[in-house]
């Protein structure tokens, strides 16, 4: 083992800022051994803030309209091919009910930017899951929206924020965007909700289209710096309808190996184990528990919804994934030493 990586390895088991070069030394040194190491010291630091609890999401995924066209999303905006739909307000608070009764304590609502769900829209709807679910906590992920929208969203109820910076290279941001998007707005965004004082997520893909060590380096980097509260990472998976329908898709090695790293960089970090990876690996959900996530996010939207909210190819849209799954996963956590949680599982600073 070169002496870089050795460094940079006792860095981070110290929990110790890392550099641009120390960061891409892991990454290309990637190795079941590398991967052994780091998981399993991931899990001893999770389990000095968290213990072996496994906090749930309520997902529910509102709408598939969007206004954007990003190259690698099922539901840009020129995909003619999959059924649109907008949940009602009755259907959303149907959804919070439901995971109500089976133990959420935490709703995502997510959605494609869609300009229907005016602020007006949008504060209401949080202003009665706010007033109906007191003890439940509001995550929001409605992409680019401004700092005023953001502040009365807030103040109405919502208290996390999901937004992905997808990439902190402003030139691989440009080759993932059309130009109508801005890489300078998608960071601006993400510091305006971390000052408002939103719970604030980002995260990237993993494996995306012309990412190079490099620039996973300094996605860690940024993160590193900015200090989210949660972060969102998964394989990325081509989607059939979109200009990158024929690239590879990102692995389960690399992706495993990011969320140690983000575990040993940042303790306490809210990291969730994504649909997506276990949509490339049988048992891909339960082998980033055992890297080091924490969060899992189970689908409460309507059965005839989910297939549509299609972002990539064979994303699951029955078992374990959904609401009726949820005794199964129970099961499969406790089977590898974990227990789902039904309370809020706040970022530590907001409990």
């Amino acid at each position: 083992m070169n002496t870089i990586l050795t460094k940079s390895i006792h860095k981070l088991l110290r929990h110790s800022p890392l550099t641009h070069g120390e960061f891409a030394v892991l990454l290309k040194n990637n190795s079941e051994k590398l991967r052994k190491v780091l998981a399993a010291a991931a899990d001893e630091t999770r389990r000095k803030y968290f213990g072996n609890r496994i906090f749930i999401r309520g997902l529910i995924e509102f709408t598939n309209y969007c206004h954007n066209n990003c190259f690698y999303c099922g539901i840009r905006c020129d995909n003619k091919n999959i059924k649109r739909y907008r949940l009602t307000h009755e259907d959303i608070l149907s959804c919070c009910h439901q995971g109500y009764l089976s133990g959420f304590r935490t709703f995502v609502l997510q959605g494609g930017e869609d300009t229907f769900f005016t602020d007006e829209k949008m504060i209401d709807l949080v202003t009665d899951i706010r007033n109906r679910f007191p003890d439940c906590a509001i995550t929001l992920s409605l992409g680019e929206r401004s700092r005023n929208s953001y502040r009365k969203l807030f103040n109405a109820g919502a208290d996390r924020y999901l937004l992905r910076h997808e990439t902190a290279d402003e030139s691989h941001y440009g080759m993932l965007h059309p130009d109508s998007m801005s890489y300078k707005n998608r960071m601006n965004c993400l510091k305006e909700l971390k000052a408002i004082g939103y719970q604030t997520g980002c995260g990237f893909m993993v494996g995306s289209p012309f990412q190079t060590t490099e620039m996973l380096a300094a996605d860690l980097c940024f993160i590193q710096d900015f200090r989210p509260h949660m972060v969102g990472i998964g394989p990325f998976i081509s989607h059939q309808n979109t200009p990158f329908s024929d690239r590879k898709n990102g692995t389960l090695e690399d992706t495993l190996l990011l969320i140690s790293i983000l575990r040993l960089m940042q303790p306490a970090l809210l990291l969730p184990s994504t649909t997506a990876l276990g949509t490339i690996a049988e048992n891909g959900r339960e082998l980033g528990i055992l890297a080091g996530a924490n969060v899992i996010m189970p689908n409460l939207s309507p059965a005839s919804a989910r297939k549509q909210y299609s972002l990539y190819d064979n994303k699951p849209c029955t078992g374990e994934e959904t609401l009726q799954g949820l005794q199964s996963l129970d099961e499969h956590m406790k089977n590898i030493g974990f227990q789902i949680t039904v309370d809020r599982g706040d970022f530590p600073e907001f409990t």
